[in-house]
């Protein structure tokens, strides 16, 4: 059975200028990468160093009727806000996307206490990270347009009720370069209005995955990200997250979990086959038999808008996984029509 050594919360995932590496069960005091010691072979000034560093918070939220996603992207050379929101009993759909120039964004350094919204005319967004309260707010807020009806949302990720253990990686590209992951299952409670209607999020039915990342990611990354969550048949929440990225070392240390009723197993790395591209069955496999999934897409997003200057890719598509996957005790939990999301990018900025 695969382990991973889960170590003791630190303070930030840099240490005398050296990136770290491992996995740990607890958001850092503070993530500033600026604080690593000649990330390349030529040195730069901290603008540039800046530059260099991509970073982004996003959120997947479902019950057994909405399935929901957001995402803040600061590329530095160019910001993007992503909404898509998926009515599964009558096939509705709601996709708003946002792309301005510049990285005027700055997301927190901080998971405790701390904020960062989008607002613009007819648009709002904000995430408030408050681990300290073991509470994450979401706020959004999009005005009707001609082809899509208002949509409002104020949700909370409760992290007491969902007995959420998060995970914090830090995994290397290189000796001086790292990318940072923060990950946590939680329940969901809160309120959405679209279109005139209301629903409300049942924490007992709802699950929310809040993802932060920040990383010097290589000038060339083509990374596959697959998500899910839902119930089981003792009712027990479990949720499951899973990437295919260009860190080395992927075995000793990488950003796949899997949450049941709370607890926490670090998954093993995997492989993430796509024979007929996005719209195709996903094969998502592990070496050690802990893996076994099967991702069939039903509905494809479109990615927001690409940058003339820059040959970078973002495709989703929202689907349902089959198959099964293991917990650290070598449980077998099935995946039976399990909602979820498959994410690729290829980026070279």
């Amino acid at each position: 059975m695969y382990t991973r050594e889960i170590l003791e919360e630190r303070r930030e995932p840099v240490e005398q200028g050296i990136p770290l590496q491992g996995t740990w069960a607890g958001a850092f005091q503070e993530v500033d990468l600026l604080k690593v010691n000649r990330p390349y072979p030529v040195p730069l000034i901290k603008k540039l160093k800046n530059l260099r560093i991509k970073e982004w918070e996003s959120f997947f939220i479902q019950d057994d009727r909405i399935y929901l996603q957001a995402r803040l992207c600061n590329m530095k050379y160019y910001r993007t806000a992503l909404v898509f929101m998926y009515n599964k009993e009558t096939k509705e759909r709601l996709e708003f996307k946002k792309f301005l120039p510049g990285g005027a964004w700055r997301l927190p350094r901080k998971l405790h206490n701390a904020s960062v919204e989008s607002r613009s005319y007819g648009f709002f967004f904000r995430i408030h990270t408050w681990l300290d309260a073991r509470i994450i707010q979401i706020e959004l807020d999009v005005e009707r347009r001609q082809k899509r009806p208002a949509f409002t949302l104020q949700a909370t990720f409760d992290y007491i009720r969902g007995k959420t253990t998060p995970m914090a990686v830090s995994l290397l590209f290189s000796e001086r370069r790292n990318m940072y992951a923060y990950k946590a299952l939680a329940a969901v409670r809160g309120d959405l209005v679209s279109g005139g209607q209301h629903i409300q999020f049942d924490p007992a039915k709802t699950s929310g995955l809040f993802c932060d990342f920040k990383g010097y990611f290589p000038r060339r990354t083509c990374s596959s990200w697959c998500s899910g969550m839902g119930f089981d048949s003792q009712n027990r929440r479990f949720g499951f997250a899973l990437g295919e990225n260009q860190a080395k070392e992927s075995y000793k240390n990488n950003e796949n979990a899997l949450w049941l009723d709370g607890r926490l197993t670090p998954l093993p790395p995997v492989r993430i086959t796509q024979n007929g591209g996005v719209t195709s069955d996903w094969i998502i496999q592990d070496m050690e038999g802990m893996v076994d999934l099967v991702f069939t897409p039903r509905e494809l997003g479109s990615s927001p808008k690409r940058p003339v200057f820059t040959g970078t890719d973002y495709e989703y598509t929202l689907g349902v996984f089959n198959g099964l996957v293991l917990n650290s005790e070598g449980e077998e939990i099935p995946v039976r029509n399990v909602w979820g999301a498959g994410e690729k990018i290829f980026l070279r900025v």
